[in-house]
């Protein structure tokens, strides 16, 4: 170990004062010091472990949403993506949720189940990708016009004809099958809540 330690350091030149000699470092220690504290990146020891998948969460299943935007909306999940995240749709036709990714965490898996024959593997496949959901950067507006939008209303960003088109593609499939199914449409339609004196733990998902 000292070995190692010694090849790191740089090497000191000896120099003789009267009768002793003294070693004297190559790097000189710096006169000042900032005044606060150096920020160091900490070392990160966690590794990535991949996500467990609940027994309940099977593609085809019908989700209640916790949390977000729609929550209290029942959905139908399509397909697993990394890092424990959800690929579901509403479907948008019926219950206005479109395809969006879920934490798996914030959902509750119910025991009923939607057919998934006829939807095209390519559209769920492209849709589950990483880029498919990334936002576009937006160009900063700089000066007097800046200032002056800052009380405006922000524009509504229009759907991308892409989108669209996906959405009705994964759609199309699933509201047939839906339609064999009676009462499933009134069910999708309906939003999931709890009133006073519901047990949760004690209901039949």
């Amino acid at each position: 170990m000292s070995t190692q330690t010694d090849r790191s350091k740089p090497p000191a030149t000896t120099k003789k004062f009267g009768k002793g000699e003294r070693q004297i470092p190559s790097e000189k220690a710096r006169k000042f010091y900032p005044a606060e504290d150096e920020s160091r990146p900490k070392k990160v020891r966690k590794s990535i472990h991949p996500a467990k998948v609940r027994p309940s969460l099977q593609p085809g299943s019908v989700l209640i949403l916790l949390a977000g935007r729609f929550r209290g909306k029942r959905v139908i999940l399509l397909k697993h993506l990394p890092q424990g995240i959800l690929l579901v749709t509403g479907p948008f036709k019926i219950n206005g949720v479109p395809l969006r990714r879920v934490n798996a965490r914030y959902v509750i898996a119910t025991s009923l189940k939607v057919d998934l024959k006829g939807i095209d593997g390519k559209t769920v496949e492209k849709v589950g990708g990483e880029k498919y959901f990334a936002r576009e950067k937006k160009q900063e507006k700089k000066g007097e016009e800046a200032f002056f939008k800052q009380g405006e209303k922000a524009e509504k960003k229009p759907v991308a004809s892409e989108r669209a088109s996906d959405q009705k593609a994964v759609d199309k499939a699933l509201l047939a099958n839906i339609k064999e199914v009676p009462d499933l449409k009134d069910y999708l339609q309906s939003t999931f809540s709890l009133r006073n004196g519901d047990r949760p733990h004690e209901m039949k998902w």
